[in-house]
């Protein structure tokens, strides 16, 4: 199977992004691509709770994933809404983180609401609160598909590696990471972090990406990493998209799964221990 990882540079516009995300994806199929992955917050990157409200939809009514349905069944394409924020029924109003799986038939064969919330002061102008616009999500999920086993995450879920390793010891073969990571710690974790879980797992780790700055019409305009990044079982960078718009492919080979986990079998050794006090 051959995975195509989209970077993009999302506004805040979710119908201005519709159609360039549509071609996004029809250059990923063009290229060989069976499964396409799309970065975190695919159909609206804000600062404004506001304004996101004003323009979010309910997952059943989201013009992006319905797009993106059509475009899967279109291709006959396996596809990966890296995740899309949509409106709940909460009753505190704040909105899911949603990565969605999308089969060629274009049915939604799993969701993934993004459990950890990236809730930190990264410099003296760099503060970010998504728990104050997102709630978090509380179950892990394992997708089985005819290619590989799934295991979706989002963006700062790569900071927990016990979600990954469950994940693994549960079956999966390849991680998803769809993000929007911030430049600075974009530049400092990035990659290693990425490496590392890809290591620790004997998993392909596949992590589609926004770059650049975001056009906003409200709030602040983000700014965030690039380098979509493919990261083979053994720690091998496969493709890096560098800080550009465009798209990056991986060929997946279960071999490499089987082979590094046969090489290092740690997901077996684990032990019970005690302590610290």
């Amino acid at each position: 199977m051959r995975a195509g990882l989209l970077q993009i540079t999302s506004s805040d516009d979710p119908q201005a992004n519709l159609p360039l995300l549509r071609e996004s994806v029809r250059t990923a199929v063009a290229g060989g691509a069976g499964f396409v992955l799309t970065p975190e917050v695919s159909n609206c990157v804000s600062a404004s709770r506001t304004h996101q409200k004003r323009v979010l939809n309910h997952e059943a009514d989201d013009p992006m994933l319905a797009m993106l349905r059509e475009e899967a069944a279109r291709a006959g394409i396996w596809l990966l809404a890296g995740s899309l924020v949509v409106l709940t029924n909460d009753e505190d109003g704040r909105f899911a983180n949603r990565s969605l799986l999308i089969d060629p038939a274009g049915a939604v064969l799993a969701r993934y609401d993004k459990i950890h919330m990236f809730d930190v002061q990264v410099s003296e102008t760099e503060t970010y609160r998504e728990s104050a616009g997102i709630r978090p999500g509380s179950r892990a999920v394992l997708a089985r598909t005819p290619f590989a086993a799934l295991g979706l995450t989002v963006c700062y879920d790569l900071r927990f590696p016990q979600i990954y390793r469950a994940l693994a010891q549960a079956g999966a073969e390849v991680l998803t990471v769809p993000s929007a990571f911030s430049p600075l710690t974009g530049a400092a974790h990035w990659e290693v972090l990425l490496r590392a879980r890809a290591i620790e797992t004997g998993c392909y780790v596949l992590a589609p990406a926004q770059t650049g700055t975001h056009p906003a019409s409200a709030g602040r305009a983000r700014q965030t990493w690039g380098h979509a990044m493919a990261v083979a079982p053994w720690g091998e960078v496969l493709a890096d998209a560098g800080t550009e718009p465009g798209v990056i492919y991986a060929d997946l080979d279960l071999d490499a799964v089987r082979q590094a986990r046969a090489r290092v079998p740690s997901l077996s050794h684990d032990r019970a221990w005690e302590g610290p006090e």
